[in-house]
């Protein structure tokens, strides 16, 4: 048994895990938050004890958690996360030290690929992406079997640049992230309309009535989408690309304009195979529970 917890900004999915993935107990709380981390090594504490009395256990064998951020899987040190306001955080060995269980530490979007690859969408693939796309995009990258995680500085195709003018939150101009993300979305149809959008699927149900701006929106994200896995296949050529997130919730809407795009402009890069993400919100929590697994496993 192991327990398994998806770290986001504002809230926390944790489930104890058999090792079939079968949930035992399952959990949400609200993020706790400290410059630190030590906020959430306590919170995380707590978190597992809860379970195991839920599911009428003892204590895991090991504990997964998976953040944003740029995360060192090997050294599990989180680097920088903007969600949880960290810089140089050494939170396996801080949680380690808590709980007194070995611990795996990692990044959710790798998370949420590896279990696609292994369960989800992206089974029997030996290169592949799986590129979420909600709040921020980034991607878990399968290479020859193998996730590459470059001390965690791999798979930011959200910061590819695009060609559009506008600014992203990192900084530069023309990243994938500014133009195509769930929130992207929202925000250029409120800001060219007046009306708040509560979120990319409502912009999307506006564009399938007809609405002009909300087509326009979504048709420059889809392209700016067709740039950045272009690119990707240009760099690394996977055959697999798996695409989730809020956006990808309206798969019958979206899917085939991104599909069209790359037909129409790819050259000698071969068409990958685009495949939805079958796993949803659950992927982040999954590999966390299967990095815990692996952990045992090693």
């Amino acid at each position: 048994m192991v327990a398994a917890l998806d770290v986001g900004g504002t809230t926390i999915k944790a489930a104890l895990l058999d090792e079939r993935l079968q949930p035992q107990a399952a959990l949400r709380a609200e993020t706790a938050r400290s410059a630190d981390g030590t906020a959430l090594a306590a919170q995380v504490v707590d978190i597992v004890a809860a379970l195991a009395e839920q599911a009428g256990t003892g204590q895991p064998a090991a504990v997964g958690v998976v953040v944003p951020g740029i995360v060192d899987e090997q050294t599990r040190v989180c680097h920088f996360s903007a969600n949880l306001d960290w810089r140089e955080v050494a939170f396996g060995d801080l949680l380690e030290g808590r709980l007194g269980l070995p611990v795996a530490f990692g990044h959710d979007v790798t998370a949420g690929g590896i279990a696609e690859f292994r369960v989800g969408a992206g089974q029997g693939a030996v290169n592949a992406a799986f590129i979420p796309v909600g709040t921020g995009i980034a991607a878990a990258l399968l290479l020859d079997g193998r996730i590459h995680r470059a001390h965690g500085q791999a798979g930011e195709v959200g910061h590819i640049d695009v060609g559009h003018p506008g600014k992203c939150g990192c900084g530069a101009t023309g990243c994938l992230e500014a133009i195509s993300s769930a929130a992207a979305i929202a925000r250029r149809y409120t800001e060219r309309t007046g009306r708040p959008a509560d979120g990319a699927r409502e912009v999307v149900d506006l564009a399938r009535h007809g609405d002009e701006v909300a087509v326009a929106v979504v048709q420059d994200a889809l392209d700016g989408l067709g740039h950045g896995i272009r690119t990707l296949l240009t760099l690394l050529g996977p055959e697999v690309i798996v695409l989730g997130g809020g956006l990808f919730t309206a798969a019958d809407y979206v899917l085939e304009p991104v599909r069209a795009w790359l037909a129409a402009h790819l050259t000698f890069q071969k068409m990958p195979e685009l495949r939805i993400a079958k796993l949803g919100d659950e992927a982040g929590r999954l590999g966390a529970g299967l990095l815990a697994l692996d952990l045992l496993d090693a």
